[in-house]
C-alpha cells in the first residue's frame, strides 16, 4: 500500500506543476517558451535556497521529472561542485550534473530519427 501513496504523491505534485503551467498559458500573455524558462529558473532558485528539496521529498518523480526538476538538478550540481572545486565549480557543476540526462536525450532523439522517417505535413 505504501507504493500507492508514492505514486499518488508523484501524480499530485506533477499535476499541480502542470496545472500552474496551464493556468499561466490560459490567463496570461506568456508564451510557452517563457513559461519553460520560468519553470527552469524557478527550479534553480528554489533549489539554491534549499526549498525545492522538500517538494522532491514529497513528490518524488512528480517533482524531479518536470522542468523545475531540471533547474533543481542544475542548482544541486553547482552547489556540490562549488564545495569541491571552489568558484570554478559554479561554471562546471550544472553541466556535470545534467550531463547524463542531456546525453540520453540526444542519443534517444538520434535513435528515433534513424528509426522513423520524417516527412513534411501536407
Amino acid at each position: 500500500m505504501d507504493i500507492f501513496w508514492e505514486y499518488a504523491r508523484a501524480f499530485l505534485c506533477g499535476g499541480v506543476l502542470c496545472l500552474i503551467g496551464q493556468i499561466l498559458i490560459d490567463k496570461t500573455s506568456l508564451t510557452p517558451a517563457r513559461i519553460l524558462v520560468l519553470y527552469v529558473v524557478s527550479g534553480v532558485v528554489l533549489g539554491g535556497l534549499g526549498l525545492y528539496k522538500y517538494v522532491v521529498e514529497f513528490g518524488g518523480a512528480g517533482a524531479t521529472v518536470p522542468l523545475t526538476g531540471f533547474g533543481y538538478l542544475l542548482a544541486k550540481g553547482v552547489q556540490k561542485a562549488v564545495e569541491e572545486h571552489g568558484l570554478l565549480g559554479a561554471l562546471t557543476g550544472g553541466i556535470t550534473a545534467a550531463a547524463g540526462g542531456i546525453t540520453a536525450a540526444i542519443f534517444f532523439g538520434y535513435l528515433v530519427a534513424l528509426v522513423f522517417k520524417s516527412r513534411p505535413k501536407s
